[in-house]
């Protein structure tokens, strides 16, 4: 969220860097109602120290014996004033908090200008993509053939979106879990958690899911504890409303969870395989940092998640998004994109991001400085990786003519030693 105090003191600028998002987002209703908001403020005090004085008066007046009936008297009427003016005050804050919640962050002065993701800025690859002897195959061909992923299946038991791993395709993805979060815990320094798969509305708000992404979001019925869509968010909820010390800063933690998505608005796309699914698994990267070192902090976790792709030597490259295609919440985000043979393309594998003070002031999430002042931490998170995109890139890119794939190096102990995952005959699969 927003700083109300900074529109506030700096409106024209704040309104530049939000135009940089979007030209249509406008602070006029906002400030306007701050205005108002300030003077009913203003008139409240006013009169709060009016009932303070007559209440003194009044114990004067009784104390040496005179009539304090008229200032009394007085007191109710002043008494139906205060509380008419505490009940719009109270009016114009849910007012004034529903439209900040709206607006989404400012982009940070290196994210480069643009509309959408056609003007993404390249920073840089790594790896070269294979060059076939053979035309290579789309990973939901290989992985039906091979019996790992079973697509029919996974609708009847769901829907549309939703896929049965089996075989070797479960042992595949269990695997990849497990890699990454070894390289995170063992390497990386990150405290591993196992968080609640279903959050309450506060979570959702405090990480910017709503109330913008709700239609994106699955929810238990009456609405109140909804399905995570990453575990940024009941990993960055761990600290709301409370107070940390500036000593244990910068705070690492790595999750694996499931995550669900209604992928409302993206009907169409991505339809067949697994890079655009309704249930999902993920190993999440989240950091609480000091304002001031939290760009550093952001180059390093984005380095943490290249750290993975290199390691299964899977080709990729890394943008820099422009301010136009920035998600709500962002500062500035970097993707990591992954070769994908079967599309001749890069497609997004990990999202890398800087909400800088947006989610800490919507959650509360404050260290103490070493002036004992109270301070809103610097959030980020990452995915360390997108766990099904990651089987996707390793069936294409590692396949064989025969339509067998091999195992990655760093991937066969995880693996028990198997070095590829054979052709079978795909009538002979139940």
């Amino acid at each position: 969220m927003l700083d109300i105090k900074s529109i506030r003191d700096n409106g024209a600028e704040v309104q530049a860097r939000l135009h940089r998002r979007h030209p249509d987002l406008n602070l006029g209703d906002l400030l306007a109602l701050d205005v108002q908001r300030r003077e009913i403020t203003s008139e409240l005090q006013a009169k709060q120290s009016l009932r303070n004085d007559a209440s003194k008066q009044i114990g004067k007046l009784k104390a040496q014996g005179q009539d304090a009936a008229p200032i009394m008297e007085q007191m109710k009427s002043l008494a139906d004033e205060i509380k008419a003016l505490e009940l719009r005050s109270r009016e114009l804050d849910e007012q004034q908090n529903t439209l900040l919640l709206g607006f989404p962050n400012l982009p940070h002065p290196s994210v480069p200008a643009g509309a959408g993701e056609e003007e993404n800025v390249e920073i840089r690859r790594w790896g070269t993509p294979r060059q076939f002897d053979f035309e290579p195959r789309p990973h939901d061909e290989l992985g039906t053939a091979l019996g790992m992923l079973d697509f029919a299946r996974g609708v009847k038991i769901a829907q549309s979106r939703f896929t049965l791993y089996k075989g070797m395709g479960a042992r595949l993805e269990r695997a990849l879990i497990n890699f990454m979060l070894d390289i995170h815990t063992g390497e990386h320094g990150y405290t591993e958690v196992q968080p609640p798969l279903l959050v309450n509305r506060e979570s959702m708000t405090a990480t910017g899911q709503l109330p913008k992404f709700e239609e994106d979001l699955f929810a238990t019925e009456g609405g109140n504890l909804l399905l995570i869509p990453t575990a940024e968010v009941p990993v960055t909820n761990i600290h709301r409303d409370e107070i940390l010390p500036m000593d244990a800063l910068p705070l690492n933690y790595t999750a694996y969870t499931p995550c669900f998505r209604r992928e409302a608005g993206s009907y169409g796309k991505d339809t067949k395989g697994l890079i655009r699914q309704h249930q999902f698994n993920k190993v999440e990267l989240v950091k609480f940092c000091h304002p001031d070192t939290s760009y550093e902090e952001l180059e390093t976790l984005l380095h943490h998640a290249e750290v993975i792709l290199q390691r299964l030597e899977l080709p990729y490259r890394v943008v820099c998004l422009c301010s136009g295609d920035l998600g709500f919440s962002a500062a500035k985000t970097y993707d990591i994109e992954v070769w994908v043979p079967s599309q001749n393309t890069f497609r997004e594998i990990s999202s890398c991001s800087n909400f800088e003070d947006f989610q800490a002031r919507r959650g509360a999430i404050r260290f103490k400085d070493a002036t004992g002042k109270n301070r809103l931490v610097h959030t980020l998170n990452g995915s360390g990786l997108a766990v099904g995109r990651t089987l996707v890139a390793i069936l294409e890119n590692c396949q064989n003519s025969d339509g067998s794939i091999s195992i990655p190096k760093a991937l066969i102990p995880y693996m028990g030693g198997l070095e590829r995952i054979d052709a079978i005959d795909n009538g002979a699969v139940l």
